[in-house]
Protein backbone atom coordinates (compact mmCIF):
# COMPACT_ATOMS: atom_id res chain seq x y z
CA UNK A 1 0.00 0.00 0.00
CA UNK A 2 1.52 3.33 -1.38
CA UNK A 3 2.49 5.90 1.71
CA UNK A 4 0.31 8.40 0.89
CA UNK A 5 -2.76 5.91 0.79
CA UNK A 6 -1.53 4.68 4.10
CA UNK A 7 -2.09 8.32 5.45
CA UNK A 8 -5.40 8.60 4.03
CA UNK A 9 -6.43 5.90 5.88
CA UNK A 10 -4.58 6.87 8.99
CA UNK A 11 -6.53 10.35 8.87
CA UNK A 12 -10.05 8.73 8.48
CA UNK A 13 -8.95 6.80 11.63
CA UNK A 14 -8.02 9.66 13.61
CA UNK A 15 -11.02 11.53 12.48
CA UNK A 16 -13.47 8.89 13.80
CA UNK A 17 -11.62 8.08 16.93
CA UNK A 18 -12.61 9.57 20.72
CA UNK A 19 -9.98 12.69 19.77
CA UNK A 20 -11.13 13.03 16.65
CA UNK A 21 -13.83 15.63 14.76
CA UNK A 22 -16.97 16.12 16.50
CA UNK A 23 -18.96 15.67 12.74
CA UNK A 24 -16.89 12.66 11.54
CA UNK A 25 -17.74 10.71 14.56
CA UNK A 26 -21.34 11.46 14.19
CA UNK A 27 -21.69 9.88 10.96
CA UNK A 28 -22.95 6.79 9.94
CA UNK A 29 -23.49 4.85 6.17
CA UNK A 30 -27.10 6.60 5.97
CA UNK A 31 -25.92 9.92 6.36
CA UNK A 32 -22.86 10.12 4.50
CA UNK A 33 -24.09 8.26 1.30
CA UNK A 34 -25.65 10.92 -0.32
CA UNK A 35 -22.12 12.75 -0.27
CA UNK A 36 -20.84 9.06 -2.34
CA UNK A 37 -23.76 10.09 -4.98
CA UNK A 38 -22.89 13.90 -4.98
CA UNK A 39 -18.92 13.59 -5.52
CA UNK A 40 -19.13 11.00 -8.05
CA UNK A 41 -21.58 13.49 -10.36
CA UNK A 42 -18.54 16.34 -9.33
CA UNK A 43 -16.15 13.76 -10.78
CA UNK A 44 -17.96 13.36 -14.28
CA UNK A 45 -18.70 17.24 -14.74
CA UNK A 46 -14.92 17.81 -14.23
CA UNK A 47 -14.49 15.11 -17.15
CA UNK A 48 -17.30 16.46 -19.10
CA UNK A 49 -15.24 19.85 -18.96
CA UNK A 50 -11.92 18.21 -19.81
CA UNK A 51 -10.42 20.00 -16.29
CA UNK A 52 -8.48 18.08 -15.19
CA UNK A 53 -6.63 20.10 -11.98
CA UNK A 54 -10.22 19.70 -10.91
CA UNK A 55 -10.52 15.84 -11.74
CA UNK A 56 -7.65 15.31 -9.53
CA UNK A 57 -9.43 17.15 -6.53
CA UNK A 58 -12.92 15.50 -7.41
CA UNK A 59 -11.07 12.07 -7.30
CA UNK A 60 -9.56 12.51 -4.36
CA UNK A 61 -12.96 13.67 -2.62
CA UNK A 62 -14.22 10.48 -4.07
CA UNK A 63 -11.68 8.40 -2.98
CA UNK A 64 -12.03 10.04 0.81
CA UNK A 65 -15.83 8.29 0.71
CA UNK A 66 -15.11 5.16 -0.40
CA UNK A 67 -12.29 5.20 3.01
CA UNK A 68 -15.10 6.75 4.68
CA UNK A 69 -17.22 3.93 4.42
CA UNK A 70 -14.89 1.51 4.66
CA UNK A 71 -14.08 2.71 8.35
CA UNK A 72 -17.14 2.81 8.88
CA UNK A 73 -17.55 -0.88 8.19
CA UNK A 74 -14.03 -1.69 9.84
CA UNK A 75 -15.40 -0.21 13.29
CA UNK A 76 -18.75 -2.66 12.89
CA UNK A 77 -16.36 -5.17 12.67
CA UNK A 78 -17.50 -6.24 8.78
CA UNK A 79 -14.68 -5.17 6.92
CA UNK A 80 -11.71 -2.90 6.42
CA UNK A 81 -10.22 -0.98 3.34
CA UNK A 82 -7.92 -3.36 2.72
CA UNK A 83 -10.63 -6.29 2.51
CA UNK A 84 -11.79 -3.83 0.01
CA UNK A 85 -8.59 -3.70 -2.65
CA UNK A 86 -8.11 -7.39 -2.51
CA UNK A 87 -11.33 -7.90 -3.60
CA UNK A 88 -11.09 -5.47 -6.50
CA UNK A 89 -7.56 -6.99 -7.28
CA UNK A 90 -9.20 -10.25 -7.25
CA UNK A 91 -11.95 -9.77 -9.36
CA UNK A 92 -10.32 -7.92 -12.04
CA UNK A 93 -7.99 -10.64 -12.10
CA UNK A 94 -10.68 -14.04 -11.96
CA UNK A 95 -12.40 -11.46 -14.91
CA UNK A 96 -9.91 -11.38 -17.17
CA UNK A 97 -9.10 -14.90 -17.59
CA UNK A 98 -7.65 -13.74 -21.17
CA UNK A 99 -5.25 -11.67 -19.68
CA UNK A 100 -4.36 -13.63 -16.06
CA UNK A 101 -5.21 -17.02 -17.32
CA UNK A 102 -5.46 -19.80 -20.33
CA UNK A 103 -8.29 -18.05 -22.05
CA UNK A 104 -8.27 -16.29 -25.81
CA UNK A 105 -10.78 -13.60 -27.04
CA UNK A 106 -10.11 -11.51 -29.97
CA UNK A 107 -12.48 -8.34 -29.69
CA UNK A 108 -13.09 -6.35 -27.04
CA UNK A 109 -17.08 -7.26 -27.76
CA UNK A 110 -15.95 -10.80 -26.84
CA UNK A 111 -14.37 -9.37 -23.38
CA UNK A 112 -17.73 -7.91 -22.44
CA UNK A 113 -19.78 -10.68 -23.07
CA UNK A 114 -17.04 -13.40 -21.04
CA UNK A 115 -16.98 -10.79 -18.50
CA UNK A 116 -21.12 -11.05 -18.28
CA UNK A 117 -20.56 -14.42 -18.31
CA UNK A 118 -18.33 -14.85 -15.26
CA UNK A 119 -19.71 -12.41 -13.47
CA UNK A 120 -23.48 -13.94 -13.70
CA UNK A 121 -21.82 -17.46 -12.74
CA UNK A 122 -20.22 -15.52 -10.04
CA UNK A 123 -23.40 -14.27 -8.17
CA UNK A 124 -25.66 -16.82 -9.11
CA UNK A 125 -28.12 -14.05 -10.79
CA UNK A 126 -30.72 -14.51 -12.11
CA UNK A 127 -30.97 -12.71 -14.90
CA UNK A 128 -28.12 -10.94 -16.91
CA UNK A 129 -29.82 -7.54 -16.39
CA UNK A 130 -28.70 -7.81 -12.66
CA UNK A 131 -26.49 -5.63 -10.90
CA UNK A 132 -27.98 -2.24 -12.90
CA UNK A 133 -28.79 -0.08 -9.71
CA UNK A 134 -32.21 1.48 -10.33
CA UNK A 135 -31.61 4.22 -8.61
CA UNK A 136 -29.68 5.50 -11.77
CA UNK A 137 -30.92 8.59 -13.11
CA UNK A 138 -33.59 7.37 -15.72
CA UNK A 139 -31.74 7.95 -19.32
CA UNK A 140 -28.88 6.35 -17.89
CA UNK A 141 -30.50 3.52 -16.23
CA UNK A 142 -32.27 2.60 -19.61
CA UNK A 143 -28.55 2.53 -21.29
CA UNK A 144 -27.60 0.63 -19.05
CA UNK A 145 -29.53 -1.83 -19.40
CA UNK A 146 -29.49 -1.92 -23.06
CA UNK A 147 -25.90 -2.45 -22.95
CA UNK A 148 -26.25 -5.64 -20.54
CA UNK A 149 -28.88 -6.74 -23.20
CA UNK A 150 -26.34 -6.06 -26.01
CA UNK A 151 -23.68 -8.08 -24.46
CA UNK A 152 -25.21 -11.18 -24.71
CA UNK A 153 -26.44 -10.32 -28.09
CA UNK A 154 -30.02 -9.24 -27.82
CA UNK A 155 -29.60 -5.90 -30.06
CA UNK A 156 -30.63 -3.75 -32.93
CA UNK A 157 -27.99 -4.53 -36.08
CA UNK A 158 -28.67 -1.62 -38.28
CA UNK A 159 -29.27 2.25 -37.17
CA UNK A 160 -31.46 2.32 -40.19
CA UNK A 161 -33.57 -0.35 -37.71
CA UNK A 162 -33.73 1.49 -35.04
CA UNK A 163 -35.07 4.85 -36.95
CA UNK A 164 -38.19 2.94 -38.04
CA UNK A 165 -38.58 2.07 -34.20
CA UNK A 166 -38.38 5.40 -33.58
CA UNK A 167 -40.93 6.69 -36.07
CA UNK A 168 -43.19 3.81 -34.88
CA UNK A 169 -43.02 4.69 -31.38
CA UNK A 170 -44.17 8.65 -32.47
CA UNK A 171 -46.74 7.49 -34.25
CA UNK A 172 -48.34 5.74 -31.17
CA UNK A 173 -47.72 8.47 -29.05
CA UNK A 174 -49.52 10.79 -31.18
CA UNK A 175 -52.63 8.10 -31.33
CA UNK A 176 -52.81 8.33 -27.48
CA UNK A 177 -54.92 10.15 -25.70
CA UNK A 178 -52.94 13.17 -24.17
CA UNK A 179 -52.81 13.35 -20.72
CA UNK A 180 -53.06 9.25 -20.13
CA UNK A 181 -51.20 7.11 -18.69
CA UNK A 182 -50.63 5.59 -22.13
CA UNK A 183 -49.30 8.62 -23.85
CA UNK A 184 -46.74 8.70 -20.59
CA UNK A 185 -46.06 5.14 -21.41
CA UNK A 186 -45.58 5.62 -25.26
CA UNK A 187 -43.68 8.75 -24.43
CA UNK A 188 -41.30 6.22 -22.27
CA UNK A 189 -40.91 4.06 -25.29
CA UNK A 190 -39.90 7.09 -27.55
CA UNK A 191 -37.16 8.31 -25.08
CA UNK A 192 -35.88 4.64 -24.44
CA UNK A 193 -36.10 4.06 -28.15
CA UNK A 194 -33.71 7.18 -28.41
CA UNK A 195 -31.26 6.08 -25.88
CA UNK A 196 -30.59 3.02 -28.12
CA UNK A 197 -29.94 5.15 -30.86
CA UNK A 198 -27.17 7.16 -28.66
CA UNK A 199 -25.63 4.33 -27.55
CA UNK A 200 -25.37 2.91 -31.45
CA UNK A 201 -24.27 6.40 -32.49
CA UNK A 202 -21.79 6.00 -29.18
CA UNK A 203 -23.33 9.02 -26.79
CA UNK A 204 -23.58 8.96 -23.43
CA UNK A 205 -27.82 9.81 -22.84
CA UNK A 206 -27.33 11.17 -19.83
CA UNK A 207 -24.29 13.22 -20.68
CA UNK A 208 -26.13 14.62 -24.11
CA UNK A 209 -29.50 15.65 -22.24
CA UNK A 210 -27.62 17.43 -19.11
CA UNK A 211 -25.27 19.51 -21.67
CA UNK A 212 -28.70 20.29 -23.51
CA UNK A 213 -29.90 21.46 -20.47
CA UNK A 214 -26.79 23.48 -19.75
CA UNK A 215 -26.69 24.76 -22.67
CA UNK A 216 -30.37 26.13 -22.73
CA UNK A 217 -29.67 27.52 -19.12
CA UNK A 218 -26.67 29.02 -19.89
CA UNK A 219 -28.57 30.82 -22.93
CA UNK A 220 -31.60 31.83 -20.86
CA UNK A 221 -29.14 33.39 -18.07
CA UNK A 222 -28.38 35.45 -20.89
CA UNK A 223 -31.61 36.35 -21.76
CA UNK A 224 -32.60 37.60 -18.16
CA UNK A 225 -29.06 39.70 -18.14
CA UNK A 226 -30.10 41.07 -22.12
CA UNK A 227 -33.60 42.53 -20.40
CA UNK A 228 -31.97 43.51 -17.23
CA UNK A 229 -30.12 45.53 -19.30
CA UNK A 230 -33.10 46.75 -21.33
CA UNK A 231 -34.65 47.66 -17.98
CA UNK A 232 -36.99 44.86 -18.56
CA UNK A 233 -38.44 42.11 -16.81
CA UNK A 234 -38.72 38.53 -18.90
CA UNK A 235 -41.91 37.83 -16.96
CA UNK A 236 -43.64 40.37 -18.35
CA UNK A 237 -42.37 40.34 -21.73
CA UNK A 238 -44.25 38.22 -24.90
CA UNK A 239 -43.07 35.46 -27.06
CA UNK A 240 -42.19 37.81 -29.62
CA UNK A 241 -40.35 39.53 -27.29
CA UNK A 242 -38.91 36.62 -25.44
CA UNK A 243 -37.92 34.89 -28.74
CA UNK A 244 -35.86 38.12 -29.52
CA UNK A 245 -33.97 37.95 -26.38
CA UNK A 246 -33.58 34.52 -27.45
CA UNK A 247 -32.19 34.47 -30.67
CA UNK A 248 -29.54 37.65 -29.32
CA UNK A 249 -28.40 35.16 -26.65
CA UNK A 250 -27.99 32.15 -28.93
CA UNK A 251 -25.88 34.30 -31.56
CA UNK A 252 -23.63 35.26 -28.63
CA UNK A 253 -22.90 31.72 -27.81
CA UNK A 254 -22.48 30.74 -31.19
CA UNK A 255 -19.86 33.56 -31.97
CA UNK A 256 -18.14 32.86 -28.63
CA UNK A 257 -17.49 29.29 -30.13
CA UNK A 258 -15.97 30.66 -33.38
Amino acid sequence: MSAPFQKLIEIMAKLRSPEGCPWDKEQTHDSIKGHLIEEAYEVVDALNRADFADLKEELGDLLLQVVFHAQLAAEAGHFNINDVVNGINEKLIRRHPHVFGEAETKTAKEVIKKWEQIKTSEKERQSYLSGVPAGLPALAYAQKLQEKAARIGFDWQQREDILAKLTEEIKEFLAANYGSKEAEAEFGDILFTLVNLSRHLGIDAEAAAYQAAAKFRSRFEKMEAKAKEAGLDLAKLNLTELDKFWQESKEDSTNKRA
